[in-house]
């Protein structure tokens, strides 16, 4: 490939950050994806199988789009030892970060007037896991019940609606996915739960020029090869580092073996030129990027102004990849934006919060049952304020009321 067919990051204002497409549901795909869905709901079984077969996930003789627990344990013990040892130890650093997070949320109780409240904190959601080349080892180290053998919006639809006597409907779907993946959630969001709109890679790098361009450009990379709808951004106050990460951008992709994915990723990216590195926070906040890199002189210090993200890589050794493969906090995060109202997948996804209360002594209860009556009434409720009324020891008369309702 000739290097002025190589890309680079094309390099926009931060006034043209707006005018960027951070749509996190593609119309088309959406559209696409609603005719596989309705295909998987009215067909059951064989509408999975009929759309897995078309898009060659499985053979066109086969009916097998299952693996359960002992077909997953046979195909890890056939790994080489170093292979499952790495796994193994992946499985544990996740593990340890999740019980960590797990436990940093607890049931509690509180006195209220006249008894207690309480918050219960209960597990929900069973273990699953869908298609990917190496997932049928990874799954059994997770502890996955099954693996469903098929992947895209039919893999939504099968978990959403059900199929056949081995994937019942599921209460949450979570995990990050394609564009049609991510439009199939949004389809079948309120049929089941899902965890967020986790569409096309993303990764910010805001930087200054203390960074290494060639340690930028690799990043760049690392999430470009991961789709072609996958988006590389780069924002600095400094000309040079653009033009030094541009240049180190173009001697990679010229080598890297994945290249004809990453060079569309990379036509999707930009660099943005500040004025200064307050606009550069300013700018990345709005953004909101998946997962975003500081690599600054004074890397921690400017960290602690961001603010809006899906997961923070602090410094030169925090490597994005490193997230990739299991450092700990889980690595399906929210894109396009989402991460301005919403975190990643956690433990805390899995589990159900529920509140209670009970009045044990009546009398104790009296002054919040009298303003729940006035509220009530205060918002023209009057079925609402008979019902506390109900509770009270001593009711108003009829005029009290009246006044109450003026």
């Amino acid at each position: 490939m000739a290097e002025e067919d190589i890309p680079v990051l094309k390099i926009i204002s931060p006034e043209e950050v707006e005018s960027e497409d951070f749509e996190p549901v593609d119309p088309k795909a959406r559209e696409q994806a609603l005719a596989i869905l309705t295909e998987v709901k009215t067909g059951g079984e064989a509408g999975l199988l009929a759309v897995a077969r078309r898009f060659k996930e499985i053979g066109p003789d086969s009916s097998k789009y299952v693996l359960d627990r002992d077909e997953l344990k046979k195909a890890f013990d056939g790994l080489p030892k170093e292979q499952q040892d790495v796994l193994t130890r992946t499985a544990a650093r996740i593990r340890k970060f999740a019980e960590a997070q797990r436990d940093s949320i607890r049931s509690i109780e509180v006195d209220i007037e006249g008894g207690r409240a309480g918050q219960t904190v209960e597990p929900g959601g069973a273990r699953a896991a869908t298609r990917r080349a190496a997932a049928t080892r990874a799954a059994y180290v997770a502890d996955a019940d099954c693996l469903l053998c098929v992947g895209g919006a039919q893999a939504i639809g099968a978990m959403a609606y059900g199929v056949g006597e081995r994937v019942k409907p599921v209460d949450i779907i979570v995990g990050p996915g394609n564009k049609w993946v991510t439009a199939a959630k949004s389809i079948v969001s309120g049929i089941c739960g899902i965890d967020m709109l986790a569409g096309p890679s993303e990764v910010l790098v805001i930087a200054d020029s203390a960074a290494d361009p060639e340690v930028i450009a690799a990043d760049l990379l690392a999430q470009a090869e991961h789709d072609t709808e996958a988006r590389p951004i780069l924002v600095t106050p400094d000309r040079s580092v653009i033009d030094n990460v541009n240049a180190a951008l173009r001697r990679q992709l010229a080598v890297l073996p994945t290249r004809e994915v990453a060079i569309p990723a990379v036509r999707n990216g930009f660099a943005v030129l500040t004025k200064d590195m307050d606009e550069a926070v300013a700018v990345t906040n709005r953004v909101a990027p998946e997962h975003l890199e500081v690599q600054t002189e004074d890397a921690v210090e400017l960290s602690k102004r961001l603010t809006a993200y899906g997961g923070l890589f602090v410094g030169f050794m925090a490597a994005e990849v490193l997230g990739d493969y299991g450092a700990g906090p889980n690595h399906v995060l929210p894109t396009s934006c989402t991460a301005k109202y919403t975190g990643g997948l956690s433990v805390h996804t899995f589990q159900r919060k529920t509140t209670w209360m009970r009045i044990d002594d009546r009398e104790g209860a009296q002054q919040q049952v009298a303003d729940s009556v006035l509220l009530a009434r205060l918002e023209g409720l009057e079925g609402h304020a008979r019902a506390a009324e109900k509770r009270l020891l001593q009711v108003p008369d009829a005029s009290a009321a009246k006044k109450g309702r003026s």
